[in-house]
């Protein structure tokens, strides 16, 4: 699959580039995407919820009340979960959420991701670009050449760049990642993936490995 290289003024460089169909173009597997995705949002979770359970309530120990001859139910604690102010019964505990996945099926579903969006024409090529300092005009500056100002958008980098990203930090609908460390949660996030020309053989070498 061939895709035009543009420049940061959205016209066409006059060049192209072959996207590799092991990557762009395989048969895509749902479910690896799904467990990625998964793993992906339960390896974020903190997992510190807590509730106190009836043991470790501050209360007295003393029986309410007898044991018969009320006309009531029988009660035994103050702490009961049945009682205002008692404990919780099967409260949440704390607990680790997240769980592994082999490294094949992640590669699986990221390649995955990415032919959806190549069969959807929602894969872009610039030229490589920097910034001088940090600033967003110059990012929405680029967006809107490139027609994807109202486009949720993913900027794929070669390496960290401090200036780029800073410049996107305050754009809800915009991302940066590295090549090497793209995810699966990344690429179904964005509408639009927008790949500077030298992260594509980042890329490359990432799922070669």
């Amino acid at each position: 699959m061939k895709v035009n290289i543009l420049d940061t003024s959205g016209k066409e460089t006059g060049r192209s580039v072959d996207l590799s169909n092991d990557i762009f173009a395989i048969e895509p597997n749902d479910h690896a995407i799904y467990l990625d995705v998964k793993q992906y949002m339960a390896n974020k979770r903190q997992g510190t919820h807590k509730a106190k359970e009836r043991a470790e309530i501050t209360g007295s120990t003393k029986k309410i009340k007898k044991q018969k001859g009320t006309g009531t139910a029988r009660a035994g604690s103050i702490k009961s979960p049945i009682f205002r102010g008692g404990g919780r019964a099967f409260g949440p505990q704390p607990r680790d959420y997240s769980f592994k996945l082999n490294k094949k099926l992640k590669k699986l579903a990221r390649k995955s991701a990415l032919t959806y969006k190549a069969k959807e024409n929602n894969i872009f090529i610039v030229e490589d670009f920097n910034f001088e300092m940090p600033k967003t005009k110059e990012f929405i500056s680029i967006a809107t050449n490139l027609n994807l100002n109202d486009k949720k958008t993913l900027l794929v980098l070669p390496e960290p760049n401090k200036n780029i990203y800073l410049s996107s930090r305050n754009l809800q609908d915009k991302s940066v990642a590295i090549a090497s460390n793209l995810t699966t949660y990344d690429i179904m996030n964005a509408n639009t993936i927008l790949f500077v020309e030298s992260s594509l053989e980042i890329l490359k070498k990432t799922f070669e490995n």
